[in-house]
């Protein structure tokens, strides 16, 4: 799909809060329709796997799907495949350090550890959940053990969920999405690949929530998309339903976070391309945008406990 900016910016003109709206609510039926398909498959397919490259929206989709089956009756726990890396330790510290580790391999999985809790969630016997440790690079564990009741779903999702080398339990127990942007945006011959258009919220988000400059994104951008080609996308196949997270006002929403910034970086080639869509989009405000929007996950200030 391609959207062009001049016809946003008009909607934006013409009926902000009911364009917001709309937007919103379109992204939110989609995955609607596809937790009418999960309930149906409830009790034989217990697992929901949720995958999509960073920047995606993986986090709030799952949340979201969460929230509709929660108040259909289906109590559904979401997990993280995060929280399943590989502790870092001892004398892989060093390697890490010295930029050793390639830290978007579905290596950083512990697959044989992941796969024996699943199955026991699927069987519905009790598991010790784990949480990792970002700052320490270590695996820790909930102090109560989980115990999935029969009816109950259990959302998993991450960047290798669809990986069949990294998820092995059989597939007619799961449910398999693929979650990212695929709606393009035009000025005249000028199109943004949806690759931006993530770019864009990781920029916001690292800035905002991680302490990265514009600067530092922007220089991983194409590691992270090259990880993305050969560990994420080969695997999009796999998934029953497809989801185009775009938000039709969302680079609009994001021209206040950004503009300023890749300004700054001048001579930036990837900047100056953000820069040509920004420039022409008539920006949103912060107040306009509600709680519960995807592009809360990435600005801040979302009703969703994104812990």
């Amino acid at each position: 799909m391609q959207k062009d900016i001049a016809t946003l910016n008009e909607k934006i003109r013409t009926d902000l809060p009911d364009f917001v709206m709309k937007s919103d609510r379109e992204y939110q039926e989609k995955i609607e329709r596809i937790a009418e398909d999960v309930l149906a498959h409830r009790h034989e397919r217990p697992i929901i796997l949720i995958s999509g490259p960073s920047g995606s929206g993986k986090t709030t989709s799952a949340l979201i799907l969460e929230k509709y089956l929660d108040e259909h009756d289906c109590e559904t726990h979401t997990l993280s495949l995060d929280n399943y890396f590989k502790p870092i330790l001892g004398e892989d510290k060093k390697l890490l350090e010295d930029g050793k580790i390639d830290l978007e391999s579905p290596e950083r999985v512990d697959s044989v550890f992941l796969n024996e809790q699943l199955q026991r969630i699927v069987d519905c016997e009790p598991v010790r959940l784990p949480r990792f440790d970002f700052k320490q690079n270590d695996r820790l564990f909930r102090e109560e053990d989980f115990i999935r009741k029969d009816g109950e779903l259990v959302i998993l999702e991450g960047v290798h969920s669809l990986n069949p080398s990294v998820i092995t339990i059989p597939d007619n127990e799961c449910s398999k999405i693929y979650v990212s942007v695929r709606t393009r945006v035009s000025d005249g011959d000028f199109v943004l690949h949806p690759s931006y258009i993530r770019l864009m919220r990781r920029l916001i988000r690292d800035s905002q929530h991680r302490g990265r400059s514009f600067e530092h994104t922007i220089s991983m951008f194409g590691s992270v998309e090259d990880g993305a080609e050969k560990y994420i996308m080969p695997f999009k196949y796999r998934a029953t339903h497809n989801i185009d997270t775009f938000i039709s006002y969302e680079i609009n929403a994001y021209k206040m976070f950004l503009s300023d910034g890749l300004r700054e970086l001048k001579e930036n080639e990837t900047a100056k391309t953000l820069l040509r869509i920004l420039d022409r989009a008539e920006p949103v405000p912060e107040q306009a945008i509600p709680k519960s929007s995807l592009i809360r996950e990435f600005i801040g200030g979302s009703s969703f406990d994104y812990k």
